[in-house]
């Protein structure tokens, strides 16, 4: 199996994606009785637990790629502003400038603060959007009014499942397709 997908996706009981979590941890839950209900296409993995000598057989824990777990959710995580990455604002951006509306690799391409730095602007969802480098420099440290430079796209904050696909792990085929079936009406990413 390939490692690339052996990561779970915990939610709680109203479905809200809570983590992703390792096999051994899902395994865990499931062996405890923590697991509500469970969701993608068969088993992520099948693991081998003690052998039972009464039964005459080893143990056996099917681990879904998405487990929801009893219990109510200590944080309410759509109140989380989800915590920003470089990359993660590339995702959610396209890999597009938000100035000459080009595709870039992600190596070529910079975080720009729409109010500068300089002039009080935060490091934030709402005040960063991707931009190549030509762009960036010539804005320079001015606003896009200043610079005449109209974005092209709004920034926004991510919501909690654009946030798991934003992330960039090398998701399953059917759990993408529940992350993207939750997504906001209008996300750039569905």
């Amino acid at each position: 199996m390939h490692q690339a997908h052996h990561h779970v996706l915990q939610l709680d009981i109203q479905a809200t994606p809570q983590a992703w979590i390792s096999l051994e941890h899902a395994a865990v839950h499931v062996a405890t009785g923590s697991v509500a209900w469970v969701d993608g296409e068969g088993p992520l993995a099948t693991l081998r637990g003690g052998f039972n000598v009464a039964r005459g057989r080893q143990s056996l824990i099917d681990v879904h790629p998405i487990i929801a777990l009893h219990g109510a959710s200590r944080v309410n995580l759509f109140d989380v502003t989800p915590a920003f990455s470089k990359s993660k604002l590339f995702r959610r951006d396209r890999m597009t400038c938000a100035y000459c509306a080009q595709r870039f690799p992600e190596r070529d391409l910079q975080c720009e603060h729409i109010v500068p730095q300089s002039r009080g602007g935060r490091w934030s969802w709402m005040n960063l959007v991707t931009a190549c480098a030509a762009c960036n420099a010539r804005k320079a440290d001015r606003t896009p009014e200043q610079a005449g430079m109209p974005l092209v796209y709004l920034p926004y904050v991510p919501s909690r499942f654009e946030d798991f696909l934003l992330e960039g792990r090398h998701i399953r085929a059917d759990v993408h397709e529940w992350l993207a079936a939750r997504l906001p009406k209008g996300s750039r990413l569905g």
